[in-house]
């Protein structure tokens, strides 16, 4: 994986995270995110695509900012454009 796409997800998910007129339940799921993706665990496809499982229900939640799902619907296309080179 490009080490530059991975850092500018991490910077997006951070961004959401830090952004307190996020509602916390985004919060904190942005947050739950990042740390799959940095964590070694398991295989990096398994931890992409959990994380694009997770993104997917959470941009669902009608509380959420409209600029804030336009991030996560980034994040998200930017994983799966991961997933599929």
């Amino acid at each position: 994986m490009p080490a530059q796409e991975m850092k500018q997800i991490l910077e997006l998910l951070s961004q959401i995270f830090e952004d307190r007129t996020v509602p916390k339940n985004i919060r904190e799921c942005a947050q739950k995110s990042r740390e799959s993706l940095q964590a070694d665990k398991e295989d990096l496809s398994t931890r992409v695509d959990q994380v694009v499982q997770l993104l997917d229900e959470i941009s669902e939640d009608p509380n959420m900012p409209v600029y804030t799902r336009t991030q996560i619907w980034n994040v998200v296309s930017l994983l799966e454009g991961m997933l599929n080179n």
